[in-house]
């Protein structure tokens, strides 16, 4: 009976130190020391030589990063990229007017000659990556304190990175990984010439708008076409006429194969952050503390923001893509928040903790190494709490209002103009940039807006945050103004020139430096200067203070996880580079009595279909598309177009834009979202609910074949049928 219940704990333990079939975002570089079979097993039929190579052209030659924030592939020799709606979404948005609304009505570029350029857009291959641990540790030991250790690796990192790219055109980084135990080189190319080729009309590249954000079953057709543009010999050029169409190494093929529950799929791409390792105390600050301020902040913007867009067409076009980007994190803490809570997250890490601490005090070397270790995180966290708490009021409330952070901008023009150091030619040229970027500014703002942001966000501020940790000018204006906060901003308002465009560049056309101090008497400003030096001065040393203690900290207890737990295969959280997710096509079940299959089809969005809700109109064409079954070789075995599908991949944000791929290494689908019932998944992976959704490339090509007449950019693809 002992020998029976030996081999049942072994078996049990073997069990627990696998990660889930879905979990995990992996080095390409070690997938064939640790992934590679399960992958086999699962069905995928390509090698991890075929996914990621310096000696021959790979998948990963196929992928960039793009914008900084996204995801982006390759699907032709002519550089063309995919990647979703929303991540093309505020260069779609910087094109568009009262007479070319490219957000509502799409854009098709019908030569290479119309293709836009975007400035400041930029996309980024990974090269290599390599371990280089030891030579970045050099010089350190583990007696050092926090700050001696990160000055001595930052002086290795500088050198490092110089010698990596020495003679050649590339960049290079060196990141930490799993707490700063290990460090990886990634040597990198970007090309800074990318232009828009194609989106869909909002109501098919955003249809659903914010309530099916996060949400499945979906049926947003989130894509959106750029390509990239090279100099001579193929290499990164600015901007040009004379640049021609990019030459990759590697472009996806196509599938139009289709997929089945089960089928093998893995993802590619950039995952920005994750924190899977992390202490109770974190988690509980996170989904129970921070998130409900900023959630509550979050939605007092988006009702205003919302309402003003859906009573102005122009509204619309200015603040679609800014409303987009805060009800996205909106939406995805209060599905975090709700997913720590169904999951019993905290407690789970509660229960860890208490076996860790049963591991700990079973050693007498573990005691000396990691005794301590618990009860410092505790003290910490519970001393950065109000802090954090504070800091989220400032940050999500008094930076969400436009003109404080418009404003501020303005401060190193006045300390030039201050500094005798500086000359006349230097504040003329700061003054052109500060004209570009006001032009900019005015563009996509409404002061209306903006001033109901400020009552809202200001009252909120004044009366929710905790009085000790309030701004002190915040503060003592409200408190002058006897805490009528309509009064405060219909007077500042008034007097500003940064919300008027007219007076502003009156300002700018004419400027000497003895200007300055109409910007130093202006009362937004003022008002502006007085947060963010209270945020420098005051909340930056504690943010950074506590952090110092905690990266310490969580460095020395992600070391501890992995000797506890040796047989245990960690995967390092995300931190945008480039990572491989694998798992299956799979349905799920997110609460009683309710089953979502794995696909979803047109079908959906004509039974969604709402003429008087902006984000449920559905295009003309694609209904009658739709009423002829005209799907064309798109079509799926069973005759329907499918739209959307989900799968066990683990994902977040970074991953927006990422190639689905199936078994061979084909394109069937692009990554847009995760199921809401899933998002907590950055702090715990659950793999009951945790759904990745994608856009079935079909639909994609449907749209662009179909809808748009773009038959050019069909031609230029690898399709297999």
């Amino acid at each position: 009976m002992k020998i029976k219940l030996y081999i049942w704990l072994i078996a049990l333990s073997l069990i627990t130190n696998l990660s889930h079939a879905g979990e995990g975002m992996w080095l390409p570089l070690l997938l064939s020391q640790l992934n590679e079979k399960e992958m086999h097993d699962m069905g995928m039929r390509i090698t991890a030589d075929d996914i990621y190579s310096i000696n021959h052209s790979s998948l990963k030659d196929a992928i960039v990063l793009f914008g900084g924030g996204c995801t982006g592939e390759l699907v032709s020799e002519q550089g063309l990229l995919l990647t979703n709606h929303h991540c093309g979404y505020s260069n779609i948005q910087k094109h568009s007017s009262l007479d070319h609304d490219y957000l509502t009505n799409g854009f098709w570029a019908q030569s290479l000659e119309e293709e836009l350029p975007n400035a400041g857009l930029s996309v980024t291959f990974l090269v290599s990556m390599s371990e280089i641990t030891l030579k970045t540790l050099s010089g350190v030991n583990e007696h050092m304190k926090q700050g001696v250790r990160d000055s001595i690796i930052q002086v290795n990192i500088r050198r490092l990175t110089k010698e990596a790219v020495k003679g050649t055109h590339y960049a290079a980084l060196i990141k930490p990984f799993f707490g700063g135990n290990q460090y990886y080189l990634f040597v990198t190319e970007t090309f800074t010439d990318v232009r828009l080729v194609g989106a869909p009309p909002s109501n098919i590249g955003k249809f659903g708008g914010d309530t099916d954000n996060w949400m499945w079953p979906r049926h947003t057709g989130d894509f959106s076409m750029f390509r990239i543009y090279a100099g001579k010999n193929n290499e990164p050029a600015e901007y040009s006429k004379d640049n021609v169409p990019y030459h990759p190494a590697k472009h996806l093929s196509i599938s139009l194969k289709g997929i089945k529950e089960g089928d093998f799929t893995f993802v590619y791409g950039f995952p920005g952050t994750t924190q899977e390792y992390l202490p109770s105390y974190a988690v509980d600050m996170t989904a129970l503390q921070r998130n409900p301020i900023a959630i509550g902040l979050r939605q007092q913007r988006l009702d205003i923001i919302d309402k003003a867009m859906e009573s102005d067409r122009l509204t619309r076009i200015q603040y679609s893509a800014k409303a987009a980007g805060i009800a996205n994190t909106w939406k995805k803490m209060i599905g975090e928040s709700r997913g720590i809570k169904r999951l019993g997250a905290i407690e789970k890490k509660q229960v860890f903790e208490k076996d860790f601490l049963q591991w700990v005090q079973s050693d007498a070397v573990n005691s000396s190494k990691y005794g301590q270790l618990l009860p410092a995180f505790s003290k910490a966290y519970s001393g950065f709490v109000p802090v954090n708490n504070a800091y989220t009021y400032l940050t999500e409330g008094l930076l969400g209002i436009e003109l404080m952070r418009f404003a501020n901008g303005y401060n190193a023009l006045v300390k030039q103009c201050n500094d005798k150091s500086k000359t006349d030619a230097d504040i003329s040229k700061l003054v052109e940039q500060l004209k570009t970027a006001a032009a900019a500014f005015h563009k996509n703002y409404n002061k209306r807006v903006d001033m109901q942001l400020f009552q809202a966000l200001m009252a909120t501020y004044t009366h929710s945050c905790e009085n000790g940790m309030q701004v002190p000018l915040v503060k003592a204006t409200s408190t002058r103004y006897k805490e009528n906060i309509n009064a405060w901003s219909a007077d500042l308002y008034k007097k500003t020139l940064f919300a008027d465009s007219t007076k502003l560049n009156a300002l700018l056309s004419g400027f000497k430096r003895k200007d300055a101090r109409k910007i130093e008497k202006d009362p937004a400003y003022i008002v502006s200067t007085g947060i963010y030096a209270y945020l420098q001065n005051t909340f930056a040393p504690a943010v950074n203070a506590f952090y110092s203690t905690n990266d310490s900290l969580q460095r020395l207890y992600m070391a501890a996880q992995m000797e506890m737990q040796p047989d245990k295969r960690f995967y390092p959280d995300a931190n945008s580079t480039l990572r491989v997710a694998y798992g299956n096509v799979k349905s799920y079940q997110p609460a009683d009595a309710v089953d979502y299959t794995w696909f979803t089809t047109l079908d959906g969005i004509m039974q969604k279909e709402n003429p008087d809700i902006y984000d449920y109109v559905v295009e003309p064409k694609l209904k009658e598309l739709y009423k002829r079954h005209d799907y064309g070789r798109y079509a799926d075995r069973d005759s329907s177009m499918h739209v959307a599908f989900i799968a066990s991949n683990h994902t977040t944000g970074g991953n927006s834009g990422s190639p689905v791929l199936n078994a061979d290494g084909q394109l069937i689908g692009i990554n847009f979202d995760r199921c809401w019932e899933g998002t907590m998944s950055d702090l715990m992976y659950d793999p009951e609910q945790c759904r990745n959704i994608s856009l079935d490339i079909r639909y994609c090509l449907f749209i662009i074949d179909k809808m748009a007449g773009a038959r050019r950019l069909i031609d230029e693809m690898t399709i297999v049928e």
